[in-house]
Formats: C-alpha cells, structure tokens, sequence
C-alpha cells in the first residue's frame, strides 16, 4: 500500500497520509509532489491525515513545505480531535465537499497520443498562468510575464515571448512550436533553455525539441 496518494478533483488536489513515521510520509509527499513542480504549482492541497495527531506546529510545516513548492494548503480533513482542533487554529477548513474527480496522469499512465489537448483563446497577459495535463494551443499571444505549463506540446497561433513549458511532466518527446517563438525561457521535459538574442524577433514560424539530449529550435516549414 502506498503511503501517499495524490488525487486530483475540481478544488485543487487531495492528498491522502497513510500510516508510518510521518517524517518518512511527509518525505515521500514531498518527492512525489516535486518530480512534478511545475505541473502542481500555484496548485490548493488539501490533507486527509486520518487519526494522525498533529499539533499547529506540525501543520504549519506542512503549509511551509507545500508553499515552498508554489502549493497552498487550505484544509485539512481528520478524525483525531487534536488534529482538528489545530486545523480551525490555523484558519483551515476541516470538511472537504465531495469535488469531480480528475485524474493525476504519470507519463507511464498516459501516452501523447491519448493527451486531451485545450485551446485557450486570446492573449495572455504578464501573471496569467495556463497548467494543464495534455496538450495546450493557444491563439493569440503568450506576452512576457506569463506562463504556459502542459504535460504535452505547447502550440501558440501568435507570439511567444513569455514562459513555455511543454512535457511538464517528464516527457522529452514533446514540443514548443509558434508563429513568433522568442520565450523568455522554454523548457521541454527535463531540459531547459534561453533562446539566444537574436536582435530582430523571427520572420517565421519555428519549433522547439530535443535533439541530442538538448533544445533545438528550426523553421516549421523546413521540419520533415
């Protein structure tokens, strides 16, 4: 039996403590949750803890490992007293309302080929965030300041000049691709990459992927 369970539903993610030493629970939360950062971040958490006994300390630093990671913790559902008792002192809610479920895919769960893809229209503006699991086209531009995260491609239909990161969730295979692709950082799977100043942004449309262990930008039209 796995000693944390990671469910995604329609209010954010919910994170299930199974018995053991909590130090060795709260470590496997913790590397779970950060073989997948950027998929997860700016993601809400709440905890199951079952009959656990945690004091506001204990929460306190689970919030703080959570933020560290760009989550946020907002409950906390229990079943010892004391547990309960430090939530509502922290300002948690300690009742979870049944939520849709979503399914958290690991690339050894779900193939490309089988991603759903959505399509955002119009432009994103410095702050927005897009995370989604499959794959991510956008129409309009992707401005500096803002963020596009995908498990699969990234396909923007505009300029791309913020941040792109496709195959969030180790997928190498993926690809960056935009009629002006000029990101302020772009990533594919685990590999990252500046694109060099190159003074005038790019008449043509290009595509990133990894090629020889590392990012690799060509024209669109030339690709085989």
């Amino acid at each position: 039996m796995e000693s944390v369970t990671i469910k995604g539903t329609s209010d954010g993610l919910v994170i299930t403590l199974s018995e053991g030493p909590l130090h060795v629970v709260l470590s496997q939360m913790k590397t779970q949750l950060s073989s997948r950062a950027s998929f997860f971040l700016g993601g809400r958490v709440a905890l199951r803890v079952g009959d656990r006994a945690l004091s506001e300390d204990q929460l306190q630093e689970i919030g703080n490992d959570l933020q560290s990671m760009g989550m946020s913790l907002w409950a906390v559902e229990a079943e010892h007293p004391a547990t309960l008792t430090a939530a509502r002192q922290l300002g948690l809610e300690t009742h979870l309302r049944p939520g849709e479920s979503v399914p958290v895919p690991t690339p050894e769960q779900i193939s490309r080929e089988e991603m759903v893809g959505i399509v955002v229209r119009g432009t994103l503006r410095s702050g927005q965030t897009i995370h989604h699991a499959g794959h991510v086209t956008v129409i309009g531009d992707v401005n500096p300041g803002a963020e596009v995260v995908a498990g699969g491609d990234i396909i923007v239909w505009g300029k791309l000049r913020g941040i792109a990161h496709a195959g969030a969730m180790g997928d190498d295979g993926a690809l960056v691709c935009a009629l002006q692709l000029a990101p302020s950082q772009i990533r594919i799977g685990s590999h990252i990459a500046r694109p060099p100043d190159r003074g005038r942004p790019p008449k043509v449309a290009e595509i990133a992927t990894i090629q020889d262990d590392s990012i690799v930008v060509e024209r669109w039209d030339k690709r085989k």
